[in-house]
């Protein structure tokens, strides 16, 4: 290796049970697992500026291929310097592949065996997405975790359509390793992971995760759920997945969720998260706590002076009144989106420093039971107390 060349790494620092405490490395800064990723979709976390989230605890977010690739361009971005200058945010950033965005946003899509053709939602201009060219989209944009292209179907489907989406995942999954080799990615210290599939159907579960385990990708991840299956369902799938998945390496659960998947999940082994909920809720009036989901809409919190969350690091939880937010979010402000936004990433990221201290402190099931039970109490409740 040369002087110049950087390598990707992933270190376990303690495990309780299946729950693992880790550490990603990249170009760009050391990523604390488990880890929950801001999504940022068109290089903005939406109603955020990068410093708060980065201030929330939050060491790497993630870019969305499909639009970046539509609006500015992968290309533009690459003349700009990539995507860590262009979005002022110089930690560690992941991009998907595009392929979920594809299939579910995407006009008058085609899929064949060679990757899929399809009509923009913006101005219908069309496009051929490949393995090979979703791969060169992300090294154009420069970020440091990058993902291979696959079929993303909904759930429930027949389980021969599971099967053939898994396996052309597997075919794509090659052919994206070896676009990522050939633009450098490895040398770069840059790290591309394999996606497993298979739907709700366990054998097919295993089998994508077995096959992919033969490829040398830097990480794994968990797709094709949190899709429409009941979580129950989803947390079935990881019991079955995440024992044949490679221990070194991280494991990255994709599109979720809610704080009861990301606890549900560590326990089970995963280290990565990303889901858009916690913004898409602030923007809606709804605000993630220690006890649970507060609805600022409702006229209960029209007259009451308390913040959300008095013990909270985050100033849009310890400082503005609940009757203010509620103001804000009835009156239709756009701050009442950026503080909601801002607890919801905050208490995300809080939710996670105390499963890694947890993890470390081997106390996971203490930690695990007790929030629990806070949820359980609800927001009403703890006020009362």
């Amino acid at each position: 290796m040369s002087a110049n060349e950087k390598t990707f790494g992933f270190k376990l620092i303690a495990t309780d049970g299946n729950a693992r405490r880790g550490e990603i490395t990249t170009p760009h800064g050391v990523v604390r697992t488990p880890a929950f990723m801001p999504v940022g979709t068109q290089a903005t976390v939406k109603a955020m500026y990068p410093d708060q989230v980065r201030e929330t605890g939050a060491d790497v977010v993630l870019g969305n291929t499909y639009h970046l690739m539509l609006r500015p361009t992968a290309e533009r971005v690459a003349r700009l310097g990539g995507l860590h200058g262009f979005m002022n945010w110089p930690h560690t950033i992941l991009t998907d592949s595009g392929g979920f965005q594809v299939m579910s946003l995407a006009q008058l899509r085609k899929l064949d065996e060679d990757g899929v053709r399809f009509q923009s939602h913006i101005d219908g201009s069309k496009h051929h997405l490949t393995p090979e060219r979703s791969v060169e989209i992300q090294g154009l944009l420069g970020s440091d975790i990058q993902m291979q292209l696959d079929e993303c179907i909904r759930l429930p489907s027949p389980k021969e359509e599971v099967q053939r989406a898994m396996e052309l995942s597997l075919r794509w999954a090659a052919r994206s390793r070896e676009q990522f080799e050939r633009m450098g990615g490895p040398g770069k210290g840059q790290g591309l992971y394999g996606i497993v599939q298979g739907g709700d159907q366990p054998d097919l579960r295993i089998r994508s995760a077995q096959e992919l385990g033969k490829m040398p990708f830097e990480g794994y991840s968990v797709g094709g759920l949190a899709v429409g299956e009941p979580q129950d369902v989803m947390l079935a799938m990881l019991d079955i997945t995440t024992p044949v998945m490679p221990v070194d390496k991280p494991r990255y659960l994709m599109g979720v969720g809610t704080p009861d998947d990301l606890l549900e999940s560590v326990k089970r082994g995963i280290d990565q998260f990303d889901c858009v909920m916690p913004t898409r809720a602030g923007r809606h009036g709804l605000a993630y706590t220690r006890f649970g989901k507060v609805n600022l809409k409702n006229a209960r919190h029209q007259e009451d002076p308390r913040p959300l969350d008095e013990e909270s690091h985050c100033p849009a939880a310890s400082i503005y009144s609940r009757a203010y937010l509620h103001h804000l979010v009835r009156a239709g402000e756009g701050l009442a989106g950026m503080l909601l936004t801002w607890n919801n990433i905050a208490y995300y990221q809080e939710l996670m420093q105390g499963m890694r201290d947890a993890i470390e402190a081997g106390s996971f099931e203490d930690f695990y039971a007790r929030t629990k039970e806070d949820w359980a109490r609800g927001d009403i409740a703890a006020l009362r107390d």
